[in-house]
């Protein structure tokens, strides 16, 4: 498989300036592959070492921070000595060693000669529960699901994808039901490594639904690892209620819908988890559309999404033929599964945070607000080719935006107050 992030980890072992790098990302969406593979093509060794059970190596960073012991302490380890010209240094895990976590900021100051990449499944949550970070020492790279263009180039579609950033939409609308062929498909196996690498291995749908299923039970399986017994019902109890509160029409989280006579207060710190855990994502909305976004955030009102559409699926049970026969996908859920889908792409391929906006009255809610530039830029969601975009022209009316965004099924369309951009191109917006 092709990633992204492999483009910025070549770039950060040619940065001047490098520092250890964490990656961060939920539990398998590729972390481990990603970290081997770059050591493999691009070092000529790589001297890898999981915490997992590892207590001899945890220990190792236990005593002090001596890089010089440290490394002694990894030659052993590995079998061969380590040299800072040629070595990929790999810390997998590392949220089981707070002490391994740690030293990054010293072998930044002491020994930046070094190339260390580390990454944990569950380090977000550890950061959260009181691992020092070592802030201004270390660089960051976030790893999500392989997105729309990385399933192209997974499914061999190489042209394609690279034709969505020419942004020549002349030619891109040529292979439109090419694009949405495989728009579907990707809606149904979505972007979980396992799951695209068991669909392309067998053509069949129905394998790549089985791994999603075990991913999910994988998944609910370390809550019960690493949340205490008080929290796991929470827990349990936001998961399995987010695919019904994406299936309202107003899609702004409602705790009452967990459980009657509900607050915030209740499950915060299980929504909390989830979010640290990179297992959902957290949209905030704002009450103004104004500059920056993020000073009109409201901390109370947001929206849950899944970490992955085709996860969303299974827990959904959402049959094959919705998505494969005809546009029945999108209209399936009330457009829970677009605004899940662009979402993702959102946050995957493209450089914006991602909002929403709503008012008391529905007229100017829109499905998401970025900032682009100085600009709060609108976009509305739709799920067919039979569109009417009343509230984003009621959005457009009232604020007057230099630029407002639909995203449907139609073909590429600038008109006077919008831009009708396609679904498989949400990479350009």
């Amino acid at each position: 498989m092709q990633r992204f992030a492999m483009e910025k980890l070549v770039e950060w072992k040619y940065k001047k300036n490098r520092k250890p790098l964490v990656i961060m990302g939920a539990r398998q969406v590729g972390k481990t592959w990603l970290m081997r593979e770059f050591g493999k093509n691009y070092y000529n060794k790589v001297a890898y070492i999981s915490f997992y059970n590892n207590v001899r190596m945890k220990q190792v960073f236990e005593q002090d921070y001596d890089i010089k012991r440290i490394i002694s302490a990894i030659n052993i380890e590995v079998g061969f000595t380590v040299s800072a010209d040629d070595t990929l240094i790999i810390f997998d895990e590392i949220q089981n060693a707070p002490k391994a976590f740690e030293s990054l900021k010293y072998f930044n100051e002491d020994a930046p000669e070094y190339h260390i990449i580390v990454a944990g499944s569950l380090l977000g949550v550890a950061l959260h529960e009181g691992i020092s970070y070592p802030v201004g020492k270390v660089s960051t790279l976030n790893l999500y699901p392989l997105n729309f263009r990385e399933f192209l180039y997974a499914v061999g579609e190489t042209e394609l994808a690279d034709a969505l950033k020419s942004k020549d939409y002349g030619l891109i609308d040529s292979f439109s039901d090419k694009y949405i062929y495989h728009l579907k498909n990707y809606m149904y196996v979505g972007g979980m490594p396992e799951a695209v690498k068991s669909f392309l291995n067998n053509s069949d749908y129905y394998a790549a639904r089985e791994v999603q299923k075990e991913i999910v039970l994988q998944y609910k399986g370390d809550f019960g690892k690493h949340i205490s017994a008080g929290e796991l019902p929470r827990i349990n109890m936001v998961w399995d209620s987010i695919p019904m509160q994406l299936a309202k029409e107003n899609k702004k989280f409602f705790f009452g819908q967990i459980k009657k006579g509900a607050r915030s207060s209740d499950f915060e710190k299980a929504i909390q988890w989830l979010t640290d855990s990179g297992l959902v994502y957290r949209v905030h909305k704002v009450n103004a559309p104004h500059i920056p976004l993020s000073a009109y955030k409201e901390l109370s009102f947001f929206k849950l999404f899944f970490l992955d559409i085709g996860l969303l699926g299974a827990m959904s049970e959402l049959d094959l033929h919705a998505i494969i026969e005809g546009n029945s996908l999108f209209i399936e859920f009330k457009g829970a599964f677009t605004e899940q889908y662009v979402l993702q792409q959102i946050i995957s391929d493209t450089e914006y945070t991602p909002y929403f906006y709503g008012t008391e009255s529905a007229t100017f809610e829109q499905d998401f607000l970025i900032q682009k530039g100085m600009n709060a830029v609108p976009i509305e969601v739709k799920a067919e080719t039979n569109t009417r975009s009343q509230s984003l022209k009621a959005f457009f009316d009232k604020y007057h935006p230099e630029l407002s965004i639909r995203l449907s099924l139609l073909k590429y369309k600038e008109q006077e107050w919008m831009v009708n951009i396609p679904l498989y191109a949400v990479c350009n917006i």
